[in-house]
């Protein structure tokens, strides 16, 4: 008998991002050997083939290299909203950062949606780009002043805002901020697209190229060292979302991993026009999105810190009760889930990675709002390699520090995988391997070793040590993606232990186990 994920759980929808499922990109080789270039720019999401483009026109050789499919990972698992709106985020930037940075936060992000607008014209891109506003809406009362805080911050830095007391989504609201002409659009297509236009007069694209190790040493060209050979370049980007090499930054230490989910459902009325998010908490966000034989409505939020002892499951199955509340739903069909790294002042970082590593640069950290962010990433660096100033340069910085818009969340955070560190602590009897269900995993001790045990769905026993290889966390279960989850800095792996995702870039170890 096979089961689904959990024997006699139920999830809405079937698995699988609807951008990925609707495209077909045409498939690139892995690295063979060692080879030289201008830049080597590790990680094929919207950051990464973003730079690699940017840099390509400007007459640089460019060497783009994915660990796995392009534009697969975050950006293939996104809503994709192009938008300078990002929640609540003016207001604070002004307290905290002053008016100054953030003007250079507002004018890059209204920048990336026109960059990516220009780009779609330019090269007759077919990636179902639609004008939209967007708004960020109360829900309560209670954040009636907030929201309406927002729409004068964001009107003060120039930004398309007004606050306005009508939403069109059925229920109760009590007023929004919104933005107008933004846009929403297909990611994958649009980055395939662009990530055609790169090989070509020295510049080269890798599939299925892992990158486990960066040598800067002063003075010398820069090594990426992957699992199928060596790239020497004069210049690094890391756009792997999270910096692997990330000691010289100690970016582990000023980032936390948030898990976030996205059901694709259909209505039976039309959506109405406009891109959509809540003020509070747990978020929920609203889009639509043309179908070939009609229209998905993208609806997502219920997001918690990666890795947490929850079932996870859950989470789709109160994003479907809550979409419930909102419209009739005719169907679910699509369910994904994507993680995304929130820097201790909500600012990404985008710069050179350290003092003494100026020749590699990063981009992470964007808060889920990486289609403006990735874009702005790519703007910044490629100024940045040819010698340019860039007027958002400071507010991105990655070597600022602003103590009162991130000790706080800087000491929770690290407090938080300090505990992790400590052991891992088990939080729940484990049980015998015996007790382990087809599609389930849990974290036990077996012949005296912290084991993760995972039964698949014919039955079969497969176990890891749950030592993440990133920095020694304990890997959680994810009973939604079955899938082994590092609560401190986000690494995660299949249910064999194999890295789908970084900092780590090991995988797990294999452990003995077996049914007595």
């Amino acid at each position: 008998m096979v089961y689904g994920p959990g024997e006699g759980y139920s999830l809405p929808g079937r698995h699988g991002s609807f951008w990925m499922e609707t495209t077909a990109g045409v498939p690139h080789p892995p690295l063979s050997g060692n080879i030289e270039t201008d830049v080597a720019v590790v990680g094929g999401g919207i950051a990464g083939i973003t730079t690699a483009f940017l840099l390509k026109q400007a007459g640089y050789a460019v060497a783009l290299i994915e660990a796995g499919r392009l534009s697969a990972g975050v950006t293939g698992h996104t809503t994709a909203k192009l938008t300078a709106l990002h929640r609540l985020i003016y207001a604070d930037l002004i307290d905290q950062f002053g008016s100054d940075l953030a003007q250079q936060y507002a004018d890059a992000n209204q920048t990336a949606v026109e960059q990516v607008a220009s780009l779609i014209r330019e090269y007759e891109i077919p990636c179902d780009f639609i004008r939209r506003p967007a708004y960020t809406y109360a829900e309560s009362p209670d954040s009636r002043e907030s929201v309406a805080a927002e729409a004068d911050a964001a009107r003060s830095l120039g930004l398309p805002a007004a606050f306005v007391e009508e939403v069109p989504l059925p229920g109760r609201t009590y007023g929004a901020v919104r933005f107008t002409d933004q846009a929403q659009f297909h990611p994958v297509k649009y980055l395939l697209s662009l990530a055609s236009l790169i090989p070509g007069d020295g510049s080269r694209i890798y599939e299925n190229t892992r990158a486990v190790e960066v040598r800067d040493e002063k003075g010398a060209l820069c090594e990426v060292r992957t699992e199928n050979g060596t790239v020497t370049a004069r210049s690094v980007v890391l756009a792997t979302h999270y910096p692997f090499y990330d000691s010289p930054g100690f970016y582990y230490a000023r980032m936390e991993p948030s898990y976030s989910y996205v059901l694709g459902v259909r209505l039976d009325e039309p959506f109405p026009d406009g891109m959509f998010i809540n003020a509070e908490s747990p978020a929920h966000s609203w889009r639509s999105q043309p179908a070939g034989d009609g229209e998905l409505v993208l609806v997502g939020g219920m997001e918690h810190r990666t890795g947490e002892d929850v079932d996870t499951r859950e989470h789709y199955r109160a994003l479907e009760r809550y979409a419930r509340t909102i419209y009739p739903l005719r169907s679910v069909d699509y369910r994904w889930s994507t993680e995304d790294y929130i820097t201790n002042d909500g600012v990404p970082y985008i710069g050179p990675l350290a003092d003494g590593h100026e020749n590699v640069y990063i981009a992470t950290g964007f808060r889920k709002w990486g289609m403006t962010n990735g874009t702005v990433a790519g703007l910044i660096i490629t100024d940045m390699i040819r010698g340019r100033e860039n007027p958002w340069s400071e507010v991105y910085a990655p070597g600022r520090f602003k103590p009162v818009a991130s000790a706080r969340r800087f000491l929770v955070h690290n407090i938080e995988v300090a505990e992790k560190f400590i052991g891992g602590a088990i939080s729940r009897p484990s049980g015998e391997i015996r007790d382990v269900r087809p599609g389930e995993g849990r974290i036990m001790m077996v012949e005296g070793e912290k084991t993760g045990v995972y039964r698949d769905r014919e039955g079969r026993v497969r176990a890891v040590n749950p030592t993440c290889t990133h920095m020694g966390c304990i890997a959680a279960w994810n009973s939604a993606e079955e899938t082994w989850d590092c609560p401190c800095h986000g690494s995660r792996y299949d249910a064999s232990g194999k890295v789908i995702h970084g900092p780590a870039v090991k995988d797990l170890a294999p452990r003995g186990a077996r049914e007595e």
